[in-house]
């Protein structure tokens, strides 16, 4: 099962209405050699901080210029930190820390509510909300009606990764970022910035023990503006701020947090609505779509009502924090990043992690009535300490840490996809996007193009048993990979005729596969590496044991 991705700016790249064709027909090939494997899957358009424009990925350079943006300047004024501005080698990429800069911050707010927030600002007439959100939702419309008769396509993600932009922010003046590193500008300052004012910073650097101010510098010295000629900034001409005699005066420090006297809700009130429009758009192409929705899972998560769109599934992601922003595996230190703390002991990380990956479940049940639950992302960087495993080819670490997040997801009996296959990683480039590299594949560990396994990474803890269809409800399931051993217990629904299936990977076992059951009978399809159960439906609970046989002298 795959999360697949698309882009806005790869469908409506040369301009509003322009879609790419021949584009839209390499998906469909590509969907299409999928279902001859068998593979399901949903579409994600996927988007990071907007645009490659603004350090990510996403939307097309010309919603930033429809709003009056001059993208070239945006690494000058500290609008969006971008390799591109750099060069090669590249810096160390803090891409995250673009989501609260001006660009991104400015094109999520106007996205989801430039109505309420930017009503001065228009695009071709229309509110900016208005125009930016009907040319995305429409390309993947034009996506769905190439995709129509597939049947291996279950739905489409309304977006990865959603920000809020600036909404929901009570006070302009105070520094918000998702993590402490390099240059954060309050917004009012980033404003300033992009406006042409020269400011000094702090730089930040995030260590395990936390965030550190390790210098300060004069940022945007030139005097450099992020807008167009001829654009006047959209903050100011929508009233947040002006200068007066040679000041910068902040008017509505608290313009994103409330509307007409009352508190916003990003979530209810923007978040929400878009994906109802997006799920009413793509179910008119294809009525039996999916829909999987992101946005965190804290107390301040989506909730949905009666009114809202349904069949969805909740598609938060989640991360170890320690081995994707240090790039350290350490077995007795983590954090909770919704609880804020440190977690000491490998004990209890397991225990920390098990309820890290509950939380959606609870949110989903609580807030969302209830609706399936995937984790969308979950995975590790495989560069930990400097790239050390590419030099000795011991990827103990990555297969421990792996590990540790596939048996916290297992506890919890969620679905999820992971991030990433890229296949065409590389030791020095990672996965070709912003520094990353969480590829369980790369070209650099293929030795042998004749075997499938040849250049994972990490498989050991990756490839591992697990039930593809069980005839009841499941209650645990378990592999232990220091043992090599995988539990199934279920409870049977007498209802249902078929039998359970579970995937046995050859990897871990080939013709040493031992299997206990607690009653009725199995068979084992070696090539499929596929086993059957057919449990006595005269007993209601059921329990399957897959261990190595023991070695004998």
């Amino acid at each position: 099962f795959l999360r697949f991705l698309v882009t806005w700016e790869a469908i409506e790249h040369s301009g509003p209405g322009e879609y790419d064709q021949e584009y839209l027909e390499y998906i469909r090939a590509v969907v299409e050699k999928a279902a001859e494997f068998d593979i399901q899957m949903f579409i994600d358009p996927h988007q990071d901080v907007w645009s490659r424009f603004s350090g990510g990925d996403g939307a097309p350079g010309w919603t930033l210029e429809a709003v009056g943006f001059e993208i070239s300047n945006f690494q000058e004024t500290g609008a969006a930190f971008t390799h591109q501005a750099l060069g090669d080698p590249l810096p160390k990429m803090i891409w995250s820390t673009n989501a609260t800069k001006l660009a991104a911050a400015t094109m999520f707010s106007l996205f989801f509510g430039g109505t309420d927030f930017a009503p001065r600002t228009k695009i071709e007439g229309e509110s900016a909300q208005e125009f930016l959100q009907r040319h995305y939702i429409q390309s993947i419309v034009q996506l769905a009606k190439v995709l129509i008769d597939l049947p291996n396509v279950v739905g489409y993600d309304s977006m990865n990764e959603p920000l809020e932009g600036w909404i929901g922010i009570k006070d302009l003046n105070r520094r918000h970022t998702t993590i402490e590193k390099g240059f954060i500008p309050t917004p009012f300052q980033a404003m300033q910035l992009g406006a042409g004012l020269s400011l000094k910073l702090d730089k930040w650097e995030r260590g395990i023990l936390g965030p550190r101010v390790i210098g300060n510098e004069i940022m945007n010295p030139a005097g450099i503006r992020a807008w167009r000629d001829g654009f006047d900034p959209v903050w100011q001409v929508n009233g947040v701020w002006r200068t007066e005699n040679g000041k910068s005066v902040l008017l509505r420090p608290d313009h994103f947090s409330t509307l007409q006297g009352n508190p916003i809700n990003f979530n209810r009130h923007y978040y929400v609505p878009f994906n109802n429009r997006f799920a009413h758009a793509i179910r008119k192409v294809q009525p039996k779509s999916m829909i999987f929705v992101e946005k965190s899972f804290d107390p301040e998560g989506p909730s949905w009502g009666l009114e809202d769109a349904k069949d969805i599934v909740y598609a938060p992601h989640w991360y170890d924090p320690v081995v994707l922003v240090m790039k350290r595996y350490l077995s007795w230190l983590n954090y909770d990043q919704v609880l804020n703390k440190l977690v000491l002991g490998s004990r209890n990380i397991h225990r920390s992690f098990r309820e890290q990956l509950a939380r959606p479940l609870q949110h989903a049940k609580q807030k969302m009535g209830n609706p399936p639950v995937l984790i969308g992302e979950v995975g590790i960087a495989f560069d930990l300490d400097r790239k050390k495993a590419y030099q000795d080819h011991n990827f103990t670490s990555q297969i421990k840490a792996y590990d540790r997040i596939m048996v916290a997801l297992e506890e919890n009996l969620h679905h999820f996809t992971l991030w990433n296959y890229t296949a065409d990683n590389t030791n020095q480039r990672g996965d070709l996007w912003n520094d990353e590299d969480l590829s369980i594949f790369s070209r650099d560990q293929q030795k042998d193009q004749a075997d499938l396994n040849s250049g994972g990474r990490a498989l050991e803890a990756v490839i591992r048993p697990y039930p593809l269809a069980v005839a009841g409800e499941i209650i645990r399931v378990a592999f232990d990979l220091r043992k090599v051993r995988f539990e199934l217990e279920f409870r049977y629904d007498p209802k249902i005729q078929a039998p359970t299936l579970v995937y046995v990977p050859g990897f871990h076992y080939n013709d040493r596969m031992q299997v206990e059951i607690s009653d009725g009978e199995y068979e084992y399809d070696s090539q499929e590496q596929l086993l059957t159960f057919i449990p006595d439906p005269s007993i209601s609970d059921h329990k399957l044991i897959i261990s190595l046989k023991i070695k004998k002298d």
